[in-house]
Formats: structure tokens, C-alpha cells, sequence
């Protein structure tokens, strides 16, 4: 039973590595595809960037504020009301920056984007391959790469990057003024507490986990959606797939860039 169970754990794990490997081989082909590849011009491409853009990012904005706003009062009115009693209201901005820059923002994000777009890319693509779309446009001589899966990708990346931003500015700045309301912190306390608890380390880390955690989203969407065959059955099913597998990247990636971000630090400090 348990050499069973090894070489189960073995086979999923090479299943694993292999999938990986396949989806992000997509993106250098696409990329390649866009250089090279001017059938349809570049103009196109970014109109369809620029349209990835505004369903991703700009569509999305009335959903991130609700949930920047709610996130922010909770973790501001805990963090604020918990370190008040231990007396240690100047770390508040050590607490949001940790919280909200570093781990929510970013993740929550992400799965907003997933929810939102991932199933809409995957849907997409899945009923074009379903309906012999793609094979129309490689017919005119337009590589389905650079037209459909770029600006995607790209759109999806910048989007999320963006959304990510406003995210954290209406949690940091919205969540204080909803939180004034009910306890009183000076607005220059709390600024200056920000300021001096943000550092480089942070926006890197942030842009790292924002970057690459939008076109996980959006590559395994649009690598589920080309795996669709002929039949339009098989659309919600790559669907499915597409969040599933989505979700999972997404969230070991924000794991193992955070466990090696403090790794690192612990190193720094001659901890290990």
C-alpha cells in the first residue's frame, strides 16, 4: 500500500511538473508569435490589450472598493484596538503593511481577477476552438498566439497590477476614514506610520507577487481554453479547470515568495 501510494504521489507530481512546463512554454510562443508574427498588425494586437484592460481592470473597480473598504476597517479597527491595549499604536503601520501590502492585497486580488476574468478567458477561448474560430483566423494566416493569447496575458498582467494598487489604497485611506468614524487617530499619526513602514522590499515583493500572479491567471486560463476540442460540452469543464488550476498556482506561488521572503530575511539578520 504504501509503495502504491509513492508511486501515485510520483505520477502526480510528474503530471504536475509536465503541465507546468507546457503552460509556460505557451508564453514564450506567444511572445515569439508577437515579434515575429505582424499578420494582423500591432495596432490590433493592443486594441485587443486595451479591451482585455478595460473588462479586467476597469469593470472590476466597484467590486475591489467594496472589498478594500470592508478589509481595511476590519484589519484597522483590530490591529488599531489590539495594539492599544498593549501600547504599541505606532506599529500599526508595520501591522497594515504586512497585512494589506504584502499578503491581502495581492491574493485577494488575484482570485477577484479569477472569479471575474479567468472564467471569462477560459470560456472564450474554449467556444472559439469550440465553434472553429481559431482555426478561421490561422486559415487568414493570423497565429491564434499573438492574437488571442498576448494580449491577454499582457492585459491580464496589467490589470491585475493596477487593480492590486487601488486595492491597497482604498483598504490603507478608505479604511481610515470609515474607521474615524468610530475611533479617533490622528491622520498625521497614521500617515507617518505608513511612510515609515513601507520600504523598497515591500513594493518589490508587491510587484513580484502582482506580476507573475496575473499571468499565472491568465495563462492557465487561456491553456485550458486551447484544450478544448470540438465540443462545446467541454467549455464549462475547461472552465472549471481554469479556476481550479488557477487558484492553486496562484496561492502556492504567494506561499513559497513569502516563506522566501522571510527566509531571507532570517538569513539577514543571522537568525539561520
Amino acid at each position: 500500500m504504501v509503495v502504491k501510494a509513492i508511486d501515485t504521489l510520483g505520477r502526480k507530481v510528474n503530471e504536475n511538473i509536465e503541465y507546468t512546463v507546457r503552460v509556460f512554454m505557451m508564453v514564450y510562443y506567444a511572445i515569439r508569435a508577437t515579434i515575429y508574427d505582424q499578420s494582423q498588425g500591432l495596432r490590433t494586437v493592443f486594441r485587443v490589450v486595451s479591451s482585455q484592460i478595460y473588462f479586467t481592470g476597469w469593470q472590476a473597480m466597484p467590486l475591489i472598493s467594496v472589498l478594500a473598504l470592508a478589509t481595511g476597517s476590519i484589519v484597522i479597527l483590530q490591529s488599531s484596538a489590539q495594539l492599544s491595549l498593549l501600547g504599541g499604536t505606532s506599529m500599526i503601520g508595520n501591522l497594515l503593511v504586512v497585512i494589506i501590502v504584502r499578503e491581502v492585497g495581492p491574493l485577494l486580488t488575484a482570485l477577484v481577477v479569477i472569479a471575474r476574468s479567468g472564467t471569462a478567458v477560459a470560456s472564450e477561448i474554449g467556444n472559439m476552438r469550440a465553434n472553429r474560430e481559431i482555426e478561421a483566423l490561422e486559415a487568414m494566416g493570423i497565429n491564434p498566439l499573438s492574437f488571442i493569447v498576448f494580449p491577454r496575458i499582457l492585459g491580464g498582467v496589467i490589470s491585475v497590477i493596477c487593480l492590486a494598487y487601488y486595492y491597497i489604497v482604498i483598504a490603507l485611506f478608505g479604511g481610515y476614514l470609515f474607521t474615524r468614524l468610530l475611533q479617533d487617530m490622528p491622520l498625521q499619526f497614521y500617515s507617518d506610520s505608513l511612510i515609515a513602514a513601507l520600504a523598497a522590499e515591500d513594493i518589490f515583493l508587491f510587484l513580484i507577487k502582482t506580476g507573475f500572479g496575473g499571468m499565472i491567471i491568465f495563462v492557465v486560463s487561456c491553456y485550458q481554453g486551447l484544450l478544448v476540442n470540438r465540443s462545446p460540452h467541454e467549455v464549462p469543464q475547461a472552465t472549471t479547470r481554469a479556476v481550479v488550476n488557477s487558484i492553486i498556482y496562484v496561492t502556492v506561488f504567494n506561499l513559497a515568495t513569502t516563506a522566501l521572503f522571510y527566509l531571507n530575511q532570517l538569513v539577514n539578520m543571522g537568525v539561520l
